[in-house]
């Protein structure tokens, strides 16, 4: 029986590429498997293109719900934020992908499994630090990493020699690399890469530039259950639904943007620019509802470990015995985030309007400034002779 690979296969111009490279230099059959996460998706194009190069296998799987459900939901809980502005779209999505992948690559007991990350970005790492954790035993194939092709150029005469089709706006050096999920857009690549140069608008894809937005604000209202959001505007929506239907809203209204320059896993600076409109909401949202219903313990420590939260997702720890641990900090009090956060939402301003909720986290009695018997003021004194002490 011929041996087996398990391609990443989005359908374009490199991948497209290394599939027949990989047919031309191992003596195996090459299945071709496309994780849906909400991407920009052409089906008919991924089956059109692998069935050019004689695959017979072509697996396109619908992973919306539970990229949303299981990976983002949890970071969001998390209030992950890399380098103090990135959302993590593109890391979050990567460990997903692997795990479905060495799912398939064991269902056809493939003995190997292929990405196409370049060796100089963090994917590489995110993927195979998944494949390692889920099929410790399969091999894994990493083209960019040992191929002769070293330039787009080398790429273009390799899809031109073996007739792949070559996307009109990718002749010579393609203009930006893109990266989508249901959950953002990342941009990099071509003049970004300087970062005296200024993000033109038209590379942004999902949200308006602030001067286009519109000139009145508009309210939105997230309901939470547990720590997830479970409607917008009072609708129950299923989780890529309802982030989808944030997506729009909040694209709408300019939010979500982000240009950073960072610090990638392997060492190397890069600066790209990040569309994160949804996100951004909940993440908003997200602490608001927090604010009035844990206590401070409670999110001091959430805080605290944020940071290295953060880290390990974005180095590709999503499995791992740390993030596992932290992720049980994260979520120790979540069955009491219940209720709802209003936003109004201007030219890429997100703005609490209100926080509704039914726990007694948040005390009016105590905080008013109103004369009230609940707060002892006369054991404030004793508590700051107490810090007092600790200054020396």
């Amino acid at each position: 029986m011929k041996k087996k690979i398990v391609l990443a296969y989005s359908g374009g111009l490199d991948t497209s590429i290394i599939l027949k490279w990989l047919q031309e230099n191992y003596d195996a059959e090459v299945i071709c498997y496309t994780a849906d996460i909400g991407q920009e998706i052409d089906r008919n194009k991924i089956l059109r293109n692998a069935k050019k190069l004689g695959v017979k296998n072509i697996i396109i799987q619908d992973l919306k719900d539970i990229f949303v459900k299981n990976y983002v939901y949890p970071m969001i809980r998390g209030h992950a934020i890399y380098e103090g502005v990135y959302l993590l779209g593109t890391s979050i999505a990567r460990p997903l992908i692997a795990k479905d992948q060495i799912r398939i690559a064991k269902k056809f007991k493939a003995y190997a499994v292929s990405h196409g990350s370049t060796g100089k970005g963090n994917d590489q790492v995110r993927f195979e630090l998944g494949y390692h954790y889920f099929g410790p035993k399969i091999k894994v194939i990493a083209p960019w990493r040992i191929w002769k092709l070293k330039s787009r150029s080398d790429l273009i005469n390799y899809a031109k020699k073996n007739k792949i089709e070559i996307p009109k706006d990718k002749k010579g050096a393609p203009p930006f690399s893109v990266d989508d999920n249901i959950f953002h857009t990342s941009t990099e690549g071509k003049l970004l890469e300087n970062p005296k140069n200024s993000a033109p608008d038209f590379i942004f894809q999902r949200t308006v530039s602030p001067e286009k937005a519109p000139n009145k604000s508009s309210i939105v209202k997230i309901d939470f259950k547990s720590g997830d959001p479970i409607a917008v505007n009072g609708k129950k929506l299923s989780p890529s639904k309802l982030l989808g239907k944030l997506n729009d809203i909040a694209g709408k209204n300019a939010v979500g943007r982000v240009d950073l320059v960072e610090n990638r896993f392997i060492g190397i600076k890069s600066r790209g620019v990040y569309e994160t409109p949804g996100g951004t909401l909940l993440m908003h949202a997200h602490r608001a509802i927090e604010s009035v219903t844990l206590d401070k313990d409670t999110m001091h420590k959430k805080e605290k470990i944020m940071p290295r939260y953060a880290e390990l997702i974005y180095n590709g720890y999503w499995f791992s015995k740390e993030r596992f641990k932290l992720q049980r900090i994260v979520d120790l009090k979540r069955n009491k985030v219940n209720g709802s956060v209003k936003l109004r939402l201007y030219k890429g301003n997100v703005i609490i309007h209100s926080r509704i909720t039914k726990s007694s986290a948040y005390s009016m009695k105590k905080v008013s400034f109103e004369e009230n018997k609940t707060f002892n003021k006369s054991n404030v004194e004793r508590f700051i002779n107490f810090h007092k002490k600790k200054l020396k």
